[in-house]
């Protein structure tokens, strides 16, 4: 069929955002096809099997909307003068004498006032306004009405949002920083368990400091499963809650009265696993559990004779954590308990949050969702010591965390969050020159209706657990807020579609959040971006970022002093191997081996083409002056010093080394869209520890030599939209 040949079901994708077509980075027009309409559509929750089903669908939402008396959520922008009303459709039965408005705001605090309703637009909307003006945060609003067929009220959660998200020029003053870029499960160390932990991040915060950096940049720290497959950091079991694989055992303070968990440590091989080129997730885990069940035990045991300052802070942050932690410690138990990861395999009466079986399970094992919820609280706690360490050994931003654009389809999210989630579709990215078939990442989206339909709850506790302990803020795939792209589950990312969100309401709430926690945000912007978005997010305040690989342009990259100021700047990232292993093409021998490169001479071109990107750094590098004029022939470690130099005299507000590149490794994190059962990716460890690069002279001098460049240019100028 066409993509006109069903024009109710056209309609109704129209409705819901599913955007009719899209020009690829090639120039291309991609049209949307009905198979794809009717598959975004069903996933969604509207019936569209035939015409007649797709146009009652649409009937329904149009109805529902007529229905509406006043939007469920409402964010607006402040401004310096006016302030936000409550926009209403009343029903014909309302009596214009009968009505009061209700206003409470987070603490609890309620204005109420009387209304004198206007004239309606002749379709019976009106702006009311409210008894006082809000200030920035959250707020419920209500409207009473009394009318011929009685009293009715209705409700809206009325967001107050900054203008915009907390700016580099607030926190930094006219400075550029410098930083680490560091994958902190790879971290090497001469302690813990082989698998860099949150002590590890303290030292490596402390060492960044002494070695004249501002801030450590991480992946994304969220809880995975850590079995199997499941262990990539982009594909969590939960954007609000952490890796217990993060946490110190060594560092919990029930370990001193512990002997049980003593003896389970002084049992283990942590000389082999310290040693070990790669990790073993499942074993660090098991071993780690096993530990951490004896700490909790102890805890319990002395929170039960005494109660002391530790468990008064863990009861506060069960309070503070509420529904959530309960849910996703149910969820954990749940998991150990019927020995499945993917909760859609569980029986019938587990997978609802709130059914009678999932209750009596919590009642029954409530000392194991104690224990859960507890390895959180260490998890906060030891994150929360890393960030102090860093800002008082003179990190001037501290930790730059990351957010995953979504969670794994068999989440403790998608489980905690019943129909938020959409079925039978996943998030990825349209084709382009880094994959000609476009990308699945197997995440189900959110859907948007459902998420803004009780004032986007799910969102908010995402970005406040996102900006814990953070200085700033890295949100992955950051035109998601805009648009996503879509794939029907079993079918080519060419037969994707983008899907409209809703933009202006969901960068309110997270400049409001950043605002709170008095955090910058950085946007990935790489790939497909619509050409609006950009000047959208600087007017919020949002760093872009810049990867140097992406930024050639035939025979040269960019001059220094042509990269914007808005933005991170580094040269590589967890998807592209460290710079040596990038020019060497390593990563290219792997999917040679492993056939994703087809043949030997094909391999040979895209080699020709790395050594293509080579000779364009070396040549930029002579004209910027970071080589010398002799060095037409120049070693991996003299061009990557040359390099961090050029990156560093960029106006970027925000410069990350990666510590990869200081160590000297070679080895990609990951292979994008390779299996994780074909190619282990997000196991590869350092080579090096970190007290070993810190005092390596060739690590040293690369990033004094960045530094002096960063301190020569300490004032930014602003962009053309003024953001800095």
């Amino acid at each position: 069929m066409s993509a006109a040949a069903r024009p109710a079901l056209a309609r109704l994708a129209e409705k819901l955002g599913i955007v009719a077509r899209y020009v690829d980075l090639t120039g291309r027009e991609r049209p949307t096809s009905d198979a794809t309409r009717a598959a975004f559509c069903t996933a969604m929750g509207a019936a569209c099997a035939s015409e007649g089903e797709a146009a009652a669908s649409l009937d329904a939402l149009e109805a529902e909307a007529r229905a509406r008396v006043i939007e469920p959520v409402r964010v607006w922008r402040e401004h310096a003068r006016g302030g936000p009303g409550l926009r209403a459709t009343l029903p014909a039965s309302f009596e214009p004498s009968e009505a009061e408005i209700e206003l409470c705001d987070e603490a609890g605090a309620t204005q109420r006032a009387p209304l004198r309703v206007p004239a309606g637009d002749g379709r019976g909307c009106v702006e009311l306004a409210l008894p006082v003006r809000p200030p920035v945060g959250y707020h419920r609003l209500r409207l009473h009405l009394r009318g011929r067929d009685g009293e009715r009220s209705f409700e809206q959660t009325l967001v107050v949002a900054p203008r915009c998200c907390a700016l580099a020029r607030g926190a930094l003053g006219d400075a550029r920083l410098l930083g680490l870029w560091a994958s902190l499960y790879t971290v090497r160390s001469q302690r813990g368990f082989g698998f860099g932990d949150l002590s590890d991040l303290a030292q490596l915060s402390e060492l960044t400091a002494k070695l004249g950096a501002d801030f450590v940049a991480l992946n994304p720290l969220h809880a995975l499963y850590n079995r199997g497959d499941a262990i990539a950091p982009y594909s969590p079991q939960s954007r609000i809650w952490q890796n217990v694989l993060y946490i110190d055992v060594e560092a919990v303070p029930e370990l001193v009265d512990c002997p049980a968990a003593r003896a389970c440590i002084a049992a283990l091989p942590l000389a082999r696993w310290r040693a070990a080129p790669s990790l073993d997730h499942e074993t660090l885990l098991d071993a780690k559990l096993a530990v951490l069940r004896e700490l909790h035990r102890c805890f319990v045991r002395r929170e039960a004779a005494r109660e002391s300052e530790r468990g008064r802070a863990f009861a506060a942050f069960g309070c503070a954590g509420g529904e959530a932690l309960r849910d996703f410690a149910c969820f954990a138990a749940l998991q150990a308990e019927l020995g499945l990861p993917d909760w859609r395999r569980w029986p019938e009466r587990f997978r609802a949050p709130r059914s009678p079986a999932v209750l009596a399970f919590a009642a029954d094992h409530a000392g194991e969702l104690d224990f859960h919820a507890w390895l959180q609280f260490e998890l906060d706690v030891q994150l929360a010591r890393a960030a102090r360490t860093g800002r008082e050994a003179g990190l001037a931003l501290g930790l730059v965390k990351d957010l995953a654009i979504g969670s794994a389809a068999d989440s403790a999210d998608a489980w905690a969050n019943p129909g938020l989630f959409a079925d039978g579709v996943s998030l990825g990215a349209p084709p382009d020159a880094y994959s000609a078939a476009g990308q699945d990442w197997g995440l189900p989206p959110l859907v948007p209706g459902r998420l803004r339909a009780h004032g986007y709850p799910y969102l908010r506790q995402v970005l406040r657990a996102a900006f814990r302990s953070a200085g700033a803020l890295r949100i992955d795939h950051v035109m998601g807020l805009a648009r996503q792209f879509w794939i029907p589950a079993g079918r080519p990312g060419s037969e994707g579609a983008y899907v409209r969100q809703p933009q202006a309401e969901l960068l309110g709430i997270l400049a409001l959040e950043s605002q709170r926690a008095q955090a910058l945000v950085v946007g990935e912007d790489l790939g497909t971006v619509p050409v609006e978005l950009g000047p959208e997010l600087a007017s919020w305040g949002i760093l872009s970022t810049r990867v140097l690989w992406f930024e050639r342009e035939g025979a040269r990259f960019p001059a220094s002093a042509d990269f914007p100021a808005r933005a991170l700047l580094l040269a590589s990232t967890h998807d592209l191997p460290p710079i040596g292993g990038y020019l060497a093409g390593r990563d290219l021998e792997i999917r040679r081996a492993l056939g994703g490169i087809a043949s030997d001479s094909a391999l040979v071109e895209a080699k020709r083409e790395r050594a293509e990107a080579r000779a364009a750094l070396v040549a930029t590098l002579l004209a910027e002056g970071d080589l010398p004029p002799a060095a037409a022939s120049v070693d991996d470690a003299a061009l990557g010093c040359a390099t961090s130099a050029y990156l560093a005299r960029s106006p970027a507000r925000l410069v990350a080394l990666g510590l990869d590149d200081l160590a000297g490794e070679t080895e990609p994190l990951n292979l994008p869209g390779v299996p994780v059962e074909r190619h282990r990716s997000w196991s590869r460890r350092m080579q090096r520890t970190l007290a070993d690069i810190a005092a390596d002279p060739g690590a040293r001098a690369r990033l004094a030599a960045a530094a002096a460049r960063i301190k020569r240019r300490a004032r930014a100028p602003e962009d053309a939209n003024g953001a800095r």
